[in-house]
């Protein structure tokens, strides 16, 4: 099986989970930022790890998804500051499938991912800070080791 993993990360965050990723898979995988990614086509298996903004993933992530449309086997994977259990983080996991309308998925992981302080403190000081904002201080320090193995156990379900 040949197989690719592709991420988004502003801070980090999604590129600790696309590398937890890339580990778990069989030797061979290949493993890229979103920006030097190749097509698609050439892999039976594409693992793409997004980041979101205003509750969809990322721009870039979104352009990569369309690319996925119709490929065999797709793992998607997220971080933000949400609750993994929110409707923002549900919807955000829909909405990416949605972007890559005709793939088949595999399946999918997100988890918290710490907000940069800089951007916290902007979304708070908005008279519409978005629902997210109250979960973002449990988001701080993650994605842990717990993270990770979770991770790592879906994905090895996944791949038995």
């Amino acid at each position: 099986m040949k197989s690719l993993v592709v991420y988004s990360s502003q801070s980090g965050n999604t590129r600790k989970l696309a590398e937890a990723v890339y580990q778990s898979l069989p030797p061979g995988a290949s493993l890229s930022s979103v920006d030097e990614a190749p097509d698609p086509g050439d892999y039976d298996f594409v693992a793409l790890g997004f980041w979101l903004q205003a509750g969809q993933p990322d721009p870039k992530s979104q352009a990569y998804l369309k690319k996925l449309n119709g490929h065999a086997r797709v793992f998607l994977f997220a971080t933000h500051g949400a609750n993994p259990d929110s409707e923002h983080a549900r919807s955000a996991m829909t909405a990416a499938q949605a972007m890559a309308d005709g793939a088949t998925f595999a399946g999918s992981f997100d988890c918290y991912g710490e907000v940069n302080p800089k951007v916290l403190e902007k979304v708070r000081a908005r008279p519409d800070a978005p629902a997210w904002i109250a979960d973002a201080d449990k988001a701080v320090g993650h994605p842990d080791s717990a993270d990770i193995e979770h991770l790592k156990a879906a994905l090895g379900q996944l791949l038995a």
